[in-house]
């Protein structure tokens, strides 16, 4: 996922964005990062995650020609995800609004409606009615509360009223990034596994992680850097699906937490958002500018090209739409998939 600004300087910035997604000046990668930037530049005693694998360059697929959106929504705050609330017929954005790692509770949600108008902007805003919410990335809903990653605490809002309803910490996590939710109630987030430097560099952790709740408690399903920053996560007809910040792969994770049917992603890397549509997944890729199209153990192609920092998207089952945030241009497009 990706986002943003503070006081830092106009490099420090762009960094801050990379770290959940965002496009990222050269110098801010680590000389042996890979086009798909899988390993950030550390600083002090930080060490540099393991090598990934790496994705062939990116050229624009010929033959795919950047469709129109059937809606554009302006007026956001670094947007960094879209989910389709399919009970209400509406859409969610959460917007980061500042440095990723401020914990400044200026954070909010949209909703926004199918025939494209931005019907509430702040809905819920950190500050206001006794909402707490710093930088909101994924989202899900599990009977009929939405579940919001926030830094190291995943918040929890009534789905009708946008009250809250409570959290889970997750101290040993550094950046929950996206949250999907399993048909018997089991939520899973991600821990992407960097923070943000002081001089706007990418700092590894090594706390890449995918967590599930269950019964208001969270535990481990996974925890290794050799997920090279989880970052998308969707729950699909074969389990919990996961996509790489750090690699070019999307995988699956078993219940004993372990990587199967590894597949790279081939015309791009510098994942972010994932969803789970029929029998095949999307996935974003600021590498290739786009969103990809593919199958687990099979091969990935743009589906959607000339994509300026896309994110977490969500997709709109009623309409077969799908929902793309902007994070560095403030917008959400609505796309048709064909």
């Amino acid at each position: 996922m990706a986002r943003l600004l503070g006081t830092f300087t106009s490099v420090a910035v762009a960094a801050a964005v990379a770290s959940c997604g965002g496009e990222t000046p050269p110098h801010a990668l680590a000389p042996a990062a890979s086009a798909s930037s899988a390993a950030p530049a550390a600083t002090n005693s930080v060490a540099p995650p393991p090598a990934a694998p790496s994705a062939p360059a990116a050229p624009r697929s010929p033959g795919v020609a950047a469709p129109s959106p059937v809606a554009t929504y302006t007026g956001f705050a670094k947007p960094e995800s879209v989910l389709y609330d399919a009970d209400n017929d509406r859409y969610l954005v959460s917007n980061v609004n500042g440095n990723p790692n401020d914990k400044d509770n200026n954070g909010f949600i949209s909703v926004l409606s199918p025939d494209g108008q931005v019907t509430e902007l702040k809905w819920i805003e950190g500050g206001k009615n006794k909402v707490k919410l710093d930088a909101p990335t994924g989202s899900a809903i599990v009977k009929g509360v939405l579940h919001v990653a926030d830094l190291t605490t995943v918040r929890m809002f009534d789905l009708k009223t946008g009250a809250p309803k409570g959290e889970i910490a997750i101290p040993a996590a550094t950046l929950l990034n996206d949250v999907t939710a399993a048909p018997d109630g089991k939520v899973y987030v991600s821990d992407s596994g960097f923070k943000i430097g002081a001089t706007g560099d990418l700092e590894a952790t090594s706390s890449d992680a995918i967590y599930v709740i269950e019964k208001g408690k969270a535990r481990l399903l996974a925890q290794t850097t050799d997920m090279h920053m989880p970052n998308g996560v969707a729950w699909t007809d074969k389990g919990l699906v996961v996509c790489s910040s750090g690699a070019p792969e999307v995988f699956r994770l078993d219940g004993k937490g372990a990587k199967q049917d590894v597949t790279i992603t081939a015309p791009g890397g510098r994942l972010d958002g994932l969803v789970s549509v029929g029998d095949s997944l999307l996935v974003t890729s600021h590498e290739a500018s786009a969103v990809l199209r593919g199958k687990l153990g099979g091969t990935f192609e743009v589906a959607i090209p000339e994509q300026k920092t896309p994110t977490d998207i969500g997709y709109d089952t009623k309409r077969g739409r799908v929902l793309v945030p902007h994070v560095m241009e403030d917008k959400v497009d609505a796309y048709e998939l064909k």
